[in-house]
């Protein structure tokens, strides 16, 4: 018993520093495309890519370090995060015209669910695919539900008009990574 009461839970302490990871990378994501769009002749959805560089670093840190994954399959899990980030900024964009007759904040409500459901299910699928990757459907349930609850924050950043800070990125980089780190080391450790 005493045991229990020296030693620290390590695994709190490790998911305690991924989640400071995702604040610091969520802080960081907003402040990018002021200087992104300086880069002349770029396509939107490079610069749309651009914008996730912090957090795909965030990933390919915690594939590498918490899973038996090769640094190529780290670096292809930070190119997944990149894709599923441009992919989920167009299905917000897309459901947001969708939905045009609605109300400001329920097109954003919509828009960040669609969006936080599309990255966090394209960055479980494709890094379930790496060769060390969770198979298991539940090991990667709790990112996707983090993922696409916290996408529905987009209705508070744009309520309170935010530019260059975000509710948005901090809460949902370090809620993914957080479920990311857990989801890598339920395979890892099973």
């Amino acid at each position: 018993m005493t045991e229990a009461i020296t030693y620290p839970d390590k695994s709190r302490t490790s998911l305690l520093k991924v989640a400071a990871g995702g604040v610091l990378t969520g802080i960081l994501t907003p402040l990018l495309p002021p200087l992104i769009d300086k880069i002349s002749g770029t396509p939107g959805d490079l610069r749309i890519a651009l914008v996730a560089i912090p957090f795909a670093i965030l990933v390919l840190i915690l594939v590498r370090r918490l899973s038996a994954n090769p640094w190529l399959a780290a670096l292809a899990a930070a190119v997944v995060t990149l894709i599923a980030f441009v992919c989920a900024v167009n299905a917000a964009i897309w459901i947001d015209g969708r939905v045009a007759d609605a109300g400001k904040g329920l097109r954003n409500i919509m828009a960040g669910l669609a969006g936080g459901f599309t990255g966090a299910t394209i960055m479980a699928l494709g890094i379930s695919l790496l060769p060390a990757g969770p198979r298991d459907v539940l090991a990667w349930l709790p990112m996707l539900v983090i993922g696409t609850v916290a996408g529905a924050l987009l209705a508070l950043d744009n309520a309170l008009e935010l530019d260059l800070t975000s509710v948005l990125y901090p809460i949902w980089q370090a809620g993914v990574a957080i479920t990311l780190a857990m989801a890598l080391r339920r395979t890892r450790f099973s």
